[in-house]
């Protein structure tokens, strides 16, 4: 039986593609939400890509892979990447990887940024 871990909505706004991410993204779910997101990436060439992790329930070393693999996609376009309101559980391995000084987060006023 396969289950399905994740979700990939996307929106565009003017300039700007939303991705919202949700469930788990792990090495069996990673290279589909990839492959996804890259397409979507590349047909519409968004100068900001905004990627809404509000939602992500689990997230291992693939995840982190992920957002950087997009980082790297938008700034070959010519784009930005901002990683928004992260869960806990995506804020934990963006910092235990220190991703978080190289990637741009930004907090909505109803999520907080964890301490530790």
């Amino acid at each position: 039986m396969i289950h399905i871990k994740h979700q990939v909505n996307f929106e565009t706004e003017g300039e700007a593609l939303y991705i919202r991410l949700s469930g788990e993204i792990d090495h069996h779910s990673a290279v589909g939400v990839r492959v996804g997101i890259d397409e979507k990436m590349l047909s519409d060439r968004p100068k900001i890509v905004y990627l809404d992790l509000s939602s992500i329930d689990f997230m291992d070393s693939s995840g982190l892979g992920l957002i950087m693999g997009r980082l790297a996609t938008a700034n070959r376009y010519g784009g930005q990447l901002i990683v928004l309101d992260p869960s806990v559980a995506a804020q934990r391995m963006i910092r235990l990887a220190a991703l978080d000084r190289v990637i741009q987060i930004q907090f909505s006023k109803n999520r907080k940024e964890i301490n530790s």
